[in-house]
C-alpha cells in the first residue's frame, strides 16, 4: 500500500478541530508493551525481532478499530516516508531509523498508530486534536485491553509492565499534549513556567520530543512518572496542569495586546511581510514566522483568514514534505526557494494584518474548565 495515498491530505490534516485548540494542537497518550519470552529490541538479534514483528503485528492488524490500517515493516519504507511519518508525529525519530524486524500499524483516521520494536516490543499512541486526553486515554486503553487477550505481556506483580527503559517501568504511560504557547515565550514566563512544571514532575519538550528545539513556539507536556500512580490519576493530574497553561498564555496574549500593542502588531506584521514576500527561507524560519502569523490570527488582525491555513502551511513546508512534492531529491538551498514560492503563493490572497484590533479581540478567548 502507497504510504501517500493512504495518509490524510495535509489541508483535511488541518481543519481537524477539538478543545481548546486555539492552544492545545493535540492530545496523546502512549503505552509501551514487551512480550513475556522475548528480549527487549536493544538486546535482541535480528531474527529475535523479526519473530516479535511476526507475533504482534498480525495481532494489532486484527482489531476491530484497524480495519482497512497501514501496516508495513520499517525496512519497506523510504527515509523520506520514515521522515514525513515524524513530521506528523505518528512515529518517533528513533522509530525512524528502525529497519529489518520494526514495523508500523496505522488506522485510516491517524488516531491510532502501533509502533512494533522501537525501544519496546511494541508501543502504541492514541492522538485527538485539541485537548482531548481523557478521550484518547479511553481509546488506547481500549485497543491494549484487546491486545492483552492475544498477547503474552510482560508483567510483573510488583512493578507493572516491564519495559526496555526503567522509566516507562509500571504502567508504562506517556499522556501529552503538543501546545502553541507564542503569549509566555514573547511575555518572557516560558522559563518559569517550565521550572513550575518539572517541579511537578512533568516534562517539557521540543516540538519532536526529547532533546528538541521548541519550533513555532510550540511545546510538549508529558508526565515523568509512570510508577506508583494510576494511567487515570495521571491523565488527571495532567489535564490540571494545562487548564492553568492555557489560562496562563490566554492571560499573557490579553496583557501583550493591552500593554505592548505596537510590539505586538510589529510582530505579526513583520511575520506576514517575510512570508508573503520572501524568495528563500529556511524551514526553521517558517514555522517561527507562522507562528507569530497563527497568533495574529488568533487575535482577529486577519480578518476572515482561518487558522487552518496557517496550521496546513506549518505542515506543508517542512522538509520531507516539501521535498516529497517533488521527483529528485533536492539540497536544502533549493528547499528554501521551493518553499518560499509555496508560501509566498498561498498568502497572495491574504490582505497584511489590520493596524487596529477589533473591539472584541481577546474578549473570545477559550477558558479551560476548572
Amino acid at each position: 500500500m502507497d504510504l501517500h495515498q493512504f495518509l490524510t491530505p495535509p489541508a483535511e490534516m488541518a481543519r481537524r478541530k477539538g478543545p481548546h485548540d486555539r492552544i492545545v494542537s493535540s492530545s496523546r497518550v502512549r503505552l509501551a508493551r514487551n512480550l513475556r519470552e522475548a528480549p527487549f529490541p536493544g538486546w535482541s538479534k535480528k531474527q529475535d525481532r523479526i519473530r516479535t514483528l511476526e507475533v504482534i503485528r498480525p495481532a494489532v492488524a486484527g482489531l476491530p478499530e484497524m480495519k482497512e490500517s497501514f501496516s508495513e515493516t520499517m525496512d519497506t519504507l523510504s527515509t523520506l516516508d520514515k521522515q514525513i511519518l515524524v513530521e506528523r508525529h505518528l512515529i518517533s525519530r528513533e522509530h525512524a531509523a528502525k529497519g529489518v524486524g520494526s514495523g508500523l500499524v496505522l488506522n485510516r483516521e491517524e488516531t491510532l498508530c502501533f509502533m512494533i520494536n522501537e525501544e519496546d516490543h511494541l508501543r502504541m499512541q492514541a492522538l485527538r486534536p485539541g485537548l482531548q486526553l481523557r478521550q484518547a486515554w479511553t481509546a488506547i486503553d481500549q485497543a491494549d485491553s484487546a491486545l492483552e487477550r492475544r498477547l503474552d505481556y510482560a508483567f510483573s506483580p510488583e512493578l507493572g509492565y516491564l519495559s526496555a527503559c526503567p522509566t516507562n517501568l509500571g504502567t508504562g504511560i506517556r499522556v501529552s499534549a503538543m501546545l502553541h504557547l507564542p503569549g509566555l515565550v514573547l511575555a518572557d514566563q516560558i522559563n518559569p513556567i517550565i521550572q513550575s512544571v518539572n517541579k511537578l514532575g512533568l516534562a517539557v519538550r521540543g516540538l519532536y520530543g526529547e532533546g528538541t528545539e521548541a519550533l513555532g513556539n510550540v511545546f510538549q507536556v508529558s508526565n515523568q512518572m509512570t510508577l506508583g500512580e494510576s494511567e487515570s490519576a495521571i491523565v488527571e493530574r495532567l489535564e490540571k496542569v494545562l487548564a492553568q497553561i492555557i489560562e496562563h498564555e490566554e492571560n499573557a496574549r490579553a496583557s501583550l495586546l493591552e500593554k505592548k500593542t505596537k510590539v505586538i502588531f510589529n510582530l505579526i506584521g513583520r511575520a506576514y511581510g517575510i512570508l508573503a514576500n520572501a524568495h528563500s527561507i529556511s524551514s526553521k524560519e517558517t514555522m517561527n514566522l507562522l507562528s507569530s502569523m497563527r497568533l495574529g490570527i488568533d487575535l482577529g488582525l486577519f480578518p476572515g483568514v482561518d487558522r487552518s491555513l496557517v496550521d496546513e502551511l506549518f505542515i506543508l513546508t517542512q522538509p520531507a514534505h516539501l521535498q516529497k512534492q517533488h521527483s529528485e531529491k533536492l539540497p536544502a538551498d533549493e528547499r528554501d526557494l521551493l518553499r518560499a514560492d509555496m508560501v509566498r503563493e498561498r498568502l497572495k490572497g491574504i490582505s497584511r494584518p489590520i493596524s487596529k484590533p477589533p473591539a472584541a479581540a481577546g474578549a473570545g478567548l477559550d477558558k479551560p474548565e476548572k
